[in-house]
C-alpha cells in the first residue's frame, strides 16, 4: 500500500494557477495586502515566480507603496542581480506575457489561494499548540489559534489616499464595443464599456429584440465572443434573426438562401453562443454558473446580452415586484464587472410609451429605480406611422460617458434586422413632447367645438 504525501505549496493547482495568482499579486493591491498575511513564497514551485513576487513585496517594504506596472518594468530589468541568467530570462518573459493580457478566474484563483494558505498558517498554529500543550496555559494556546484564524481576513479598507497614489494616474481602458451606430458611439466615447450595463426600453412590439440583435451583431462582425440568453424566443429563432442581420437576406426568405447563409457565417471572425431558458425560470445565478461552464471550454465572454432583465426570476423574493426588477438590474451590472464586459439588456415600458414619439424614462414599466444602476440607456419608440414607413426614434436617456436627452431619427427595417440612424432633424424631446401637447389641445377644441354647436341647434344651454 502507497501513501501519497500532499506537498505543501500550489504545484498541485498547476503552473498556470501559479502565473495567474503572481499575476494577480501585482494587479489588485488590496488582494496582496490581505494574501501576504498568510503567503510564503515557497509556496510556489516555480523560482522565476518566487523572485517576481520577492521583487513586489520589497518594493511595498521599502517605499509603502504598490507598485505599478510601469515600476515594475524598472524593477524587473534592475532587481535580479541575485538570480542567475535563466531564472531572470524567466522573469522577463512572464512579465512580457501578463503585460496585456488580463488574468483568467480571478476570483476563483483568490478564493482557493486565500484558503490554503489560511490552512497552512492554521497548521502551523496548531503544531505549536501541540508542543504548547504541556508548558503554556489555555489562554495562549487559544491566543495562538485565534491569531492564526484572522490572518488572511480581508484588509480592504478602501482607497488609500497616499498608498494608491499612482493608481490614480493610471490609464483606465474601457475596451468599449461599437454599437454600429458612428453618432452614438461618438457621444459615448466608442460604445458601452467593460463592466458596463446597457439598457434598450421600449414598448411592446417596438424591436427591443430586434436592437438587441443588432448590438450583438456588431460585436460579432469585430472579431468578439458574444453570448446571447433569450427567455422569451426560441433559440433558433434568435440565431435566425442574426442570420438576416449579418446577410441582409430577409427574414421571409432564409430557407431560400441557406447555402449562401452558411457560407457567410463561414468567415466570421467573432463567435455567437445562444442560450434558451423558459421565461422566469433563470435568474443572474443561472447565467453565472452557465458562463462559468464556458469559461472552462475556454469560451470567455466579450459581450453578454439577456432578452431580456425584466424575464429574470430573482434570487431572492421581494415584498414588491418593482424591488425585485431593482435587484435584477443590480445583478446584472454585477455581472458585467465580473466578467469585465459589457451586458446588454431591455426593458419594457408601461402604457403611456406604446405610441410616444419619445420615450423618456419616466416611462420606464414597474421599477424606475433600475435606471439608477445602469450607464448607458437608450429608448425606441415607433409610432403606427413609424411603423408603415419603417422609421423611428432612439433618444439618449442616460450616458455616463458623454451627453445625453438627445433624439436621434432612425431607420428600423425589420424583416432584415436593419436599423441605421437618419440624418438629425433638429427635434429634441422637449419639441416633441410640445407638439404632441399641442396636437391633444387642437384635438380637444375641436371636439368640444362640436359639442357646443350642436348644443346651440338643440337649443340646450351652454354650460
Amino acid at each position: 500500500m502507497t501513501t501519497t504525501i500532499e506537498r505543501n505549496d500550489f504545484s498541485r493547482f498547476g503552473r498556470a494557477f501559479q502565473e495567474n495568482l503572481v499575476q494577480l499579486i501585482l494587479l489588485d493591491r488590496p488582494f496582496s495586502d490581505q494574501i501576504r498575511e498568510v503567503f510564503s513564497t515557497e509556496f510556489l514551485e516555480l523560482k522565476y515566480l518566487q523572485s517576481f513576487v520577492n521583487i513586489i513585496f520589497s518594493y511595498k517594504d521599502k517605499y509603502k507603496i504598490h507598485p505599478t506596472f510601469d515600476i515594475m518594468t524598472t524593477l524587473v530589468r534592475t532587481g535580479l542581480e541575485d538570480q542567475n541568467e535563466t531564472v531572470q530570462k524567466q522573469v522577463r518573459d512572464f512579465f512580457a506575457r501578463i503585460h496585456d493580457k488580463e488574468p483568467e478566474g480571478a476570483q476563483f484563483i483568490k478564493e482557493t489561494s486565500l484558503d490554503f494558505c489560511k490552512k497552512q498558517k492554521l497548521k502551523e498554529a496548531m503544531l505549536k499548540s501541540v508542543k504548547l500543550l504541556q508548558t503554556a496555559s489555555f489562554d495562549e494556546i487559544s491566543k495562538t489559534i485565534n491569531e492564526a484564524l484572522k490572518l488572511g481576513t480581508t484588509s480592504d479598507f478602501g482607497y488609500d489616499y497616499l498608498v494608491d497614489f499612482e493608481k490614480r494616474f493610471q490609464l483606465k481602458s474601457r475596451n468599449p464595443l461599437s454599437m454600429g451606430w458612428a453618432e452614438i458611439d461618438e457621444i459615448c466615447k466608442g460604445g458601452l464599456g467593460s463592466g458596463e450595463l446597457g439598457v434598450v426600453i421600449a414598448p411592446t412590439g417596438a424591436g427591443k429584440s430586434m436592437v438587441l440583435v443588432h448590438l450583438g451583431t456588431e460585436a460579432i462582425k469585430a472579431g468578439k465572443t458574444v453570448i446571447h440568453y433569450t427567455l422569451e424566443l426560441a433559440d433558433s429563432v434568435v440565431a435566425s434573426r442574426y442570420d438576416s442581420c449579418l446577410t441582409g437576406i430577409e427574414l421571409k426568405d432564409l430557407f431560400s438562401f441557406k447555402e449562401q447563409i452558411f457560407q457567410s457565417v463561414q468567415n466570421l471572425e467573432g463567435k455567437l453562443i445562444v442560450k434558451e431558458y423558459p421565461t422566469k425560470s433563470a435568474s443572474t445565478n443561472t447565467i453565472k454558473i452557465h458562463l462559468e461552464k464556458l469559461k472552462m471550454k475556454g469560451i470567455k465572454p466579450d459581450m453578454i446580452i439577456v432578452d431580456y432583465g425584466d424575464l429574470l426570476r430573482p434570487i431572492s423574493n421581494q415584498k414588491e415586484k418593482r424591488q425585485e426588477l431593482e435587484s435584477i438590474y443590480e445583478e446584472l451590472r454585477g455581472l458585467a464587472q465580473e466578467n469585465s464586459c459589457p451586458v446588454w439588456t431591455a426593458s419594457q415600458t408601461n402604457r403611456s410609451g406604446l405610441n410616444a414619439e419619445v420615450i423618456t424614462m419616466e416611462s420606464i414599466s414597474e421599477a424606475f429605480n433600475k435606471c439608477f444602476v445602469a450607464d448607458f440607456i437608450f429608448s425606441v419608440s415607433r409610432t403606427i406611422e413609424d411603423k408603415a414607413s419603417n422609421t423611428g426614434r432612439i433618444f439618449i436617456a442616460k450616458n455616463r460617458n458623454g451627453p445625453d436627452g438627445i433624439v436621434y431619427p432612425i431607420f428600423m427595417d425589420t424583416s432584415n434586422v436593419k436599423i441605421k440612424i437618419l440624418p438629425s432633424t433638429g427635434e429634441t424631446p422637449s419639441s416633441i413632447l410640445v407638439k404632441n401637447s399641442k396636437e391633444q389641445e387642437d384635438n380637444l377644441k375641436k371636439k368640444y367645438s362640436k359639442y357646443k354647436k350642436k348644443s346651440k341647434t338643440e337649443g340646450v344651454e351652454d354650460v
